[in-house]
């Protein structure tokens, strides 16, 4: 990539933004959590050896998964720098082809029982691969969204990105529940698993015509414009001098937004079908209606969090978290229906945490740092809580037979998350640009 000066948009199009922010972290999600539903249904038993105790091999299942959360910093880090040298755009579709290849690929991976050890071996490089495209995608959609969005409406419009979480979780678990429904759970575990990952392909080429029509954003070309003669630091070099305080209150609000998600979901599954006696096809159908309510319910709160407060909505959301976390777990074992409200009632409280955070954690930082300052506290916070959260849990509920010490575990990721939202800063883009255009 070479340094070059990205041409300016005449006007922001905030809807084109949105829209293209959307389709994008959609389908870089709709990837991701096929890995994620793949390592709680499928991968203990097709990337290990025969025999292995189900809780060890689940446990080494999630290991795998941890792995691309903790490439994710990584991903945050070298799109970051490029988001902020050479424009928001030229990372974001670079990203969507590392993600849509990686993906592809491990669909057409052998087992352990045809490959031995260098199965789970390809596995773990593939899906490291796909931590680093999220770790550069997360941030860049964000801002992208955001930058383009008038004053009034940056909640509403940066929830779009946050749309391709539950958007991406609802395709993939969707598509799970269709293929055991009409193939049963042996049809399943033996191929049915890779279609999924094979058909994301398609999702991609769709993916990155929609992202090539989008102009860069206005806030960066203006920053961009202004900072060309002069001699400029490495961006992280640059965040860590400046904002070292803001990153680490940007990492602590992000524990449930990242990780709690991980907790209601990945390992909720695996809980569901291994220790409450849930059928798979049940929890499947139950997160995919969830998440179904989430995708709307993001929308509806991020549009009310511009008008009454987009921190005080976000604080309710975690509130909402910490009381439903024990019952969250306990429904479990309360029949079908009960399954279906918790699991839905969960999601509702998590879109109030996730959907408006994107404004927050972007406006935190300043324009010319803000890709890697948002990308390395979104995806640090991601390897932290969101990569150990299954893994830990499981641990948690192994040691101690109980499912209490997880539901702590969420409280503690919620009381911390509001803490600091409260400490965190904030800066107003508009009078940016009016300062950039006044100098």
């Amino acid at each position: 990539m070479s340094e070059r000066t990205p041409q300016a948009s005449a006007r922001p199009h905030p809807a084109r933004a949105a829209i293209a922010a959307f389709v994008g972290t959609t389908i870089e999600w709709f990837d991701f959590y096929v890995y994620a539903t793949a390592a709680a249904l499928v991968f203990g038993t097709q990337f290990f050896p025969e025999g292995t105790d189900p809780m060890i091999g689940l446990m080494a299942s999630f290991a795998t998964f941890s792995v691309g959360f903790f490439a994710r910093p990584v991903g945050g880090i070298v799109f970051g720098h490029f988001g902020d040298r050479l424009g928001r755009k030229s990372a974001l579709v670079t990203t969507l082809l590392m993600m849509g290849t990686a993906t592809f690929a491990v669909g057409l991976l052998p087992t352990y029982a045809q490959a031995g050890f260098w199965a789970p071996l390809a596995l773990v490089v593939l899906r490291f691969v796909q931590g680093i495209a999220v770790g550069g995608e997360w941030g860049g959609a964000v801002l992208m969204a955001v930058e383009h969005a008038p004053r009034r409406s940056k909640t509403f419009y940066g929830s779009f990105a946050q749309l391709g979480n539950p958007a991406g979780a609802l395709l993939a678990t969707g598509s799970f529940s269709l293929i055991t429904a009409f193939g049963g759970d042996p049809f399943l575990q033996e191929w049915g698993w890779r279609l999924p990952f094979l058909a994301s392909i398609v999702l991609v080429l769709v993916g990155l015509f929609i992202r090539l029509k989008v102009e860069e954003s206005p806030v960066f070309s203006a920053v961009h414009e202004q900072a060309a003669a002069a001699p400029r630091e490495a961006p992280l070099r640059e965040a860590v001098r400046t904002s070292w305080r803001t990153l680490l209150l940007g990492l602590g609000a992000l524990p449930v937004a990242v990780g709690g998600y991980y907790i209601v979901t990945t390992f909720l599954q695996a809980y569901a079908t291994t220790e409450a006696g849930v059928s798979t096809q049940v929890i499947l159908n139950a997160l995919s209606a969830a998440a179904f309510i989430e995708l709307v319910a993001t929308l509806g709160v991020s549009w009310l969090g511009d008008r009454v407060g987009t921190r005080r909505i976000v604080i309710i959301g975690l509130l909402a978290v910490a009381v439903l976390a024990v019952p969250q777990f306990l429904a479990m074992s309360w029949g079908t229906v009960m399954v279906f409200v918790s699991v839905s009632v969960m999601r509702l409280a998590m879109a109030a945490t996730y959907g408006p955070i994107a404004r927050i954690l972007s406006q935190m930082f300043a324009p010319k740092v803000r890709y890697t300052s948002v990308s390395l506290a979104y995806q640090v916070a991601g390897a932290l809580f969101g990569g150990l959260a299954p893994i830990t849990c499981t641990a948690l509920l192994s040691a101690t037979g109980s499912i209490y010490p997880v539901a702590a575990l969420l409280v503690a990721m919620s009381l911390l998350s509001i803490f600091c939202l409260l400490k965190a800063p904030s800066y107003d883009d508009d009078k940016v640009l009016e300062e950039i255009a006044s100098a």
